[in-house]
């Protein structure tokens, strides 16, 4: 029974998103990824090409990959990985965050994102852009979180076992960019980051060569 409750409650979160959708002028449009992206999203599989397959994905069914030095797996089911969501305004990620474990800061452009806690406890936040006010909230088995869309957000693991969720995005390909990537996993001089963080050269050395940036 809690397996079929927790099926349907990864159903909802899903089906409430906000829906941008070519389905709007046709059934579906199962990105052609061969032919590569476009500023209009991808181009559509010929429909003789796409089988019931096509509208299946199992690369949720276990962790992702674990990611160093933040000890959480992301298995994702964007475009990308699931041509089936092409156009649909719907993709999703499994997190695997381990005790200890983060979702660094970061944010998802083009999408916002829905948390549906699965196993666990953990922390998540967002940071509003307008008064820089921080949201944050405790979320543990079966609770919701949503972030809007843009802003920057994470979440840690506060129990001592590993937590799982389920995000759910509001876009095919919600974009992804990392706070600690895009300051320190770079060519960006040492002193240029020294300057626009007022972190000092030491740390950003450090830092750097934690995330194998340079500069």
């Amino acid at each position: 029974m809690a397996k079929i409750e927790q099926l349907w409650a990864v159903l909802l979160t899903v089906i409430l998103l906000p829906f941008s959708s070519t389905a709007l002028t046709q059934d579906f449009c199962v990105a052609d990824l061969i032919r590569g992206d476009t500023p209009a999203g991808y181009i559509c599989r010929a429909p003789a090409t796409v089988t019931s397959g096509d509208f299946s994905y199992h690369g949720l069914a276990s962790p992702g990959t674990l990611i160093r030095p933040f000890n959480v797996s992301l298995a994702s089911a964007f475009v990308g990985q699931f041509p089936a969501v092409n156009g649909l305004g719907v993709s999703a990620t499994r997190i695997d965050v381990l005790p200890g474990g983060v979702v660094p800061l970061h944010t998802h452009p083009a999408g916002s994102e829905l948390l549906f806690v699965l196993e666990g406890s953990m922390s998540a936040g967002f940071i509003s852009a307008e008064s820089n006010s921080v949201y944050i909230q405790t979320v543990n088995k079966g609770d919701l979180f949503v972030f809007p869309q843009g802003l920057l957000h994470f979440q840690y693991n506060v129990g001592n076992t590993t937590a799982v969720a389920l995000a759910a995005y509001s876009s095919s390909n919600p974009g992804l960019q990392i706070v600690d990537y895009a300051l320190f996993r770079n060519r960006l001089p040492t002193a240029v980051v020294n300057k626009v963080t007022f972190i000092s050269e030491a740390e950003v050395t450090r830092l750097k060569a934690l995330f194998a940036g340079s500069g």
